[in-house]
């Protein structure tokens, strides 16, 4: 019996843990009804039911859109912007290392 009520408290300390650091590192903007120390209070004075509580009612779900914000590189203008200043710029460095190498060439034969 003892095991079964060590065991129940490492989880409802891991919960309580778990609980704490997602309110801690959830954005305050989707934090719902109370505030984010009222939320601290209400997990560390009621372990398991304060946890159970600010993952129901306390955390807003995130919105599950279209996925509006994902674009595909090949549809990206930044990103094939992107391509084309490094090519440009791989062009530059190959036109510029050719450059250098006249030059030696040319020192070298003097």
């Amino acid at each position: 019996m003892a095991r079964l009520l060590f065991a129940l408290a490492v989880v409802v300390v891991a919960f309580t843990v778990y609980a704490l650091i997602d309110l801690i590192l959830t954005d305050r903007a989707r934090v719902r009804a109370l505030n984010k120390v009222i939320w601290v209070f209400i997990i560390v004075l009621l372990p398991a039911i304060g946890g159970a509580l600010w993952l129901v009612f306390g955390k807003s779900r995130r919105q599950r859109g279209g996925g509006a914000g994902l674009i595909a590189p090949d549809d990206d203008p930044a990103f094939l912007g992107g391509l084309e200043r490094d090519l440009a710029a791989e062009e530059r460095i190959r036109q510029l290392e050719r450059e250098l190498a006249e030059l030696d060439d040319d020192s070298s034969k003097d």
